[in-house]
């Protein structure tokens, strides 16, 4: 959760004041209500999470390189309406209908990288108006009726994305590989650090890696006393690995950040900013296809309010996750704790019967809060 994309190594203030926010929320709804740390409503958290934080990764991809984009709830509510309508009133097999929604997802969002860079309009404007045109074009797609995503009661592989749950065994044993793979790869981080005359701190490393299979491990058990880890938090692990190694380990990532900080100096040294930038909207699109088909599938159906808002929770978890909106700055496991956060305060409010009002009040104040501690931040640096 370091600045930037470089692992340096050391844990700062915002790692733990995000960790103790998330702890002071959850303990405010369990006092509230004991059924909050149950493993039935855990599990539900984890699905609920899968999207808004998809979602998130996705925006993290955009913020970097300084850029915005608002149309993502909107393109998610298209994307996951498409495939509806392909599934339930034109009878195509699940596969091929999340496959062609998610080319053409990709398609559209590089189209906006496009033209924001061969154009050189800010992204907000273009993003602004892609989120009325898809919101428009979604309600033409499922017109405004309520699509399922199964046809005749029957399960498929949209409908299983929210509803199939590993076998505690294969969750167990998933768990115990992955910390094994992550404390090999700290181990690995640490001994290059060394080679590259980089100061390393074994002892931070080894609390992050502790402390991150204890919650990969608690999180099994818990989910394993209800049915089992939810198929939508491994795509959400896969997702986040994914955006991890791309923004750390490859070029594409590093050319992300170097347009983020300073785009002349990126365009001196050779960087290609608009192929940069427009790749990066065409992960958008697939990130944003994955989130849509998570999200309708939760609902079990497409419906005129799929989707709304999630622009505005997905920038929110990347700022309380440490991603400057100026752009530079922002790392996958911030994003994670960020909208970690906003899922938690969201389950818990709906767990408490709070009203739509309330949750609304609570997402902008979270949100506002959120950039306000950017600001304050960046001027101290």
């Amino acid at each position: 959760m370091s600045a930037g994309g470089a692992e340096n190594g050391r844990v700062g203030l915002r790692d733990f004041s995000m960790l103790i926010a998330l702890i002071l929320i959850a303990l405010v709804f369990w006092l509230r209500d004991p059924a909050f740390l149950s493993a039935r409503n855990l599990s539900q958290l984890a699905i609920e999470l899968s999207a808004t934080a998809v979602l998130g990764l996705g925006m993290l991809l955009i913020i970097v390189p300084g850029h915005i984009d608002l149309s993502v709830g909107s393109g998610l509510g298209l994307a996951g309406g498409i495939a509806a309508v392909l599934v339930f009133e034109h009878g195509w097999a699940a596969p091929a209908a999340l496959a062609a929604t998610t080319l053409a997802s990709i398609s559209l969002y590089a189209a906006m990288g496009t033209i924001i860079v061969r154009e050189r309009i800010p992204a907000f404007i273009i993003t602004l108006g892609g989120l009325l045109v898809f919101k428009g074009a979604h309600w033409l797609v499922i017109e405004n009726k309520t699509v399922p995503v199964v046809r005749g009661g029957e399960s498929n592989l949209y409908s299983l994305l929210t509803t199939y749950h590993l076998p505690p065994t294969v969750g167990l044993t998933l768990a115990a590989v992955l910390i094994v793979a992550m404390g090999i790869a700290a181990t690995r981080a640490e001994r290059r650090r060394r080679r590259q005359g980089i100061a390393a701190d074994p002892e931070a490393a080894f609390l992050r890696w502790f402390l991150s299979a204890q919650v990969i491990l608690l999180f099994v058990l818990s989910t394993n006393q209800y049915k089992g880890v939810p198929l939508s938090a491994l795509i959400l692990a896969a997702t986040a690995f994914a955006v991890h190694v791309v923004t750390t380990h490859t070029p594409f990532g590093r050319y992300l950040y170097a347009i983020g900080g300073n785009e002349e100096a990126a365009v001196m040294s050779g960087v290609p900013t608009a192929t940069t930038v427009v790749g990066a909207f065409a992960v958008m699109g697939l990130i944003v296809a994955i989130a849509g088909f998570l999200q309708t599938a939760f609902a079990g159906a497409s419906t005129t309010t799929t989707g709304q808002l999630m622009e505005l929770d997905a920038i929110a978890a990347c700022v309380i996750g440490g991603t400057s909106l100026k752009g530079g700055r922002g790392t996958v496991v911030g994003v994670l704790f960020g909208a970690l956060i906003m899922a938690t305060l969201l389950n818990g409010m709906t767990l408490l019967a709070f009203s739509p009002e309330v949750k609304l009040i609570a997402r902008g104040s979270v949100l506002a809060s959120a950039v306000w501690l950017d600001v304050r931040l960046s001027r101290g640096r």
